[in-house]
């Protein structure tokens, strides 16, 4: 299982805009890739279908909502507090995304990829507001990934969309590679 996991860095009490705006855009690009997507340290009430409902109704992106109430209905949307000693295990390994890893903690995007295909489950965090991931949760992931491999800096919806896009390339390839099956796309 792999997970994008928006880390709520704006306001830990209030819902803003930039949060449903985030949501939504992310719910798409999750759903199109197989990934779950993760929301945490938001300040929702209700059940993820409660949640997704509320949203889909206040959007026009992802087909008015409809990609996060497919993830909702298909136990791949999960509404999570803030880690304290760390994420529930059936989400896997904890990497935290960033354009400056550590060097004992970096780990490519590649590498993800073979590892999923191997079963290993991968949350990824990306922080969302201006101070990006807390210091914190660096120290809490085993990982920590570079997802342009040269240090440039995303806006964090496109990284939310880059993220996905590269590791499910990468996962298409190394099966095309392993299996014989026909050439991806822009192979």
């Amino acid at each position: 299982m792999l997970t994008i996991a928006l880390y709520n860095t704006y306001d830990r009490r209030r819902l803003h805009e930039a949060h449903l705006r985030a949501i939504a855009r992310a719910g798409p690009v999750a759903y199109a890739y197989g990934f779950h997507l993760a929301l945490v340290g938001f300040p929702l009430e209700g059940s993820p279908l409660d949640v997704a409902l509320e949203i889909s109704g206040h959007t026009t992106i992802g087909d008015g909502g409809r990609y996060l109430l497919e993830l909702a209905r298909k136990n791949a949307f999960h509404l999570l507090d803030f880690p304290g000693n760390g994420f529930p295990p059936q989400f896997g390994t904890v990497v935290a995304t960033t354009r400056k890893p550590s060097p004992e903690k970096a780990v490519d995007p590649l590498e993800i990829a073979r590892r999923a295909l191997m079963g290993e489950s991968f949350i990824l965090l990306v922080g969302l507001g201006r101070r990006g991931l807390p210091k914190e949760t660096f120290k809490l992931a085993r990982h920590h990934m570079d997802v342009t491999g040269r240090g440039v800096s995303l806006e964090t919806c496109t990284a939310i969309g880059a993220i996905p896009a590269r590791i499910s390339t990468f996962m298409e390839a190394l099966r095309w590679k392993t299996d014989g099956r026909k050439k991806p796309r822009g192979f």
